[in-house]
C-alpha cells in the first residue's frame, strides 16, 4: 500500500535553495581552507625547486669541466696532457659529485610531483558524486597537503589497518580530515604527536585523528559542532570548519564523535559505512 504525504507547493524549492547554499557554503570554506594552506604548498614546493636550481648550476660547471676533456681528446698530443686537464679538473671528486647532485635532484622533482598529486588528489571540488574510494590514498593526499602545517608543530604517526574501498565522496573526506589535522596543529602548543588510525569493522569504516594538545573544555565539548562557535583567536578561523565536516559525515551516513582531556589531548572518531544504503524508492 503506497503512503502519499503531502507537501508543501514552496517545500522543494526551499529544499533544493538550503542544499545550493550549503554546497557554496561547503565550496567557500574549501577554497578559505586551501588559500590559509596555499603559503605553506609553496613553501613545500620551494625547497625542493631551490636545491634542484642549485644543483643545475653546479651540473652546468661540472659539464664545461667534462667538455674540456673530452674536446682535448681531439686535440691532444699527448695522453700525459689528458692526464693532467683530468687531474685539473678534479675528475674523481666530479663523477662522485655528479651521481649524488642527479640522485638529489631526483628526488627533488619526486618531491614536487607527489606534492603536486596530492593536490589534485586533494581538491576535485567539481566532483559531487558517491564514487568507491581508497580512503588510505585520500589521507596520504590531505597528510602531503597539510605537511608545512603539521610538521614545525607534531610528529605524525600513521596506524593503518587494511580497509577496503568505500562508496563516498573522497574530496569531501579529504576536507573534513584537513580540518582535523590542521586543528590538532593548532591545539598543540610545542611539539607534539598526531595519530591517524583507520580500522576497518565490519560494515563500516573508522577514521581517528588524536592529538596530544591542549585539550578542549567541557563547556566548549557539546558546542564544537555548532555553526560559527570557536575558541580561536580572531582570525585563526571561522567556526564554520567543525559543522562543515558534521554535516559532511552526516551526508555519508556516518558518526563523528569527540573525546578531549583537558591538558592531554583530543581524539575525534569517524565512522563511515563501506557501502551506502539505497534510498527507497516510493512509487
Amino acid at each position: 500500500m503506497t503512503k502519499n504525504t503531502l507537501r508543501h507547493p514552496g517545500q522543494d524549492m526551499l529544499n533544493a535553495e538550503l542544499e545550493q547554499a550549503n554546497h557554496r557554503l561547503l565550496q567557500s570554506e574549501k577554497l578559505a581552507a586551501m588559500g590559509r594552506l596555499a603559503a605553506g604548498v609553496a613553501h613545500e614546493i620551494n625547497n625542493p625547486v631551490s636545491y634542484v636550481y642549485s644543483n643545475l648550476q653546479s651540473l652546468e660547471g661540472y659539464f664545461s669541466d667534462l667538455f674540456r676533456l673530452t674536446d682535448a681528446m681531439d686535440s691532444s698530443t699527448s695522453l700525459q696532457e689528458l692526464r693532467l686537464i683530468k687531474k685539473n679538473i678534479d675528475y674523481d671528486y666530479l663523477r662522485d659529485d655528479l651521481k649524488d647532485l642527479v640522485a638529489e635532484s631526483r628526488e627533488g622533482i619526486e618531491r614536487v610531483k607527489n606534492i603536486i598529486s596530492a593536490m589534485k588528489d586533494f581538491c576535485h571540488i567539481e566532483e559531487e558524486e558517491f564514487k568507491l574510494a581508497d580512503l588510505h590514498r585520500g589521507l596520504e593526499a590531505t597528510l602531503n597537503v597539510v605537511n608545512n602545517e603539521l610538521k614545525y608543530k607534531a610528529v605524525v604517526v600513521r596506524d593503518f589497518g587494511v580497509l577496503p574501498e568505500i562508496e563516498c565522496n573522497v574530496s569531501q573526506i579529504n576536507q573534513v580530515i584537513m580540518n582535523l589535522l590542521v586543528n590538532a596543529a593548532q591545539a598543540i602548543e610545542e611539539l607534539g604527536e598526531i595519530t591517524v588510525r583507520t580500522r576497518h569493522n565490519g560494515s563500516e569504516v573508522v577514521i581517528e585523528v588524536e592529538d596530544t594538545g591542549k585539550g578542549i573544555l567541557p563547556e566548549h565539548v557539546n558546542r564544537i559542532f555548532e555553526p560559527f562557535f570557536t575558541t580561536k583567536p580572531i582570525g585563526m578561523g571561522t567556526g564554520l570548519g567543525l559543522s562543515l565536516s558534521f554535516n559532511i559525515i552526516e551526508k555519508h551516513n556516518g558518526q563523528i564523535e569527540v573525546l578531549s582531556t583537558p591538558g592531554q589531548g583530543t581524539c575525534f572518531r569517524i565512522a563511515l559505512p563501506v557501502h551506502q544504503p539505497k534510498q527507497i524508492q516510493h512509487e
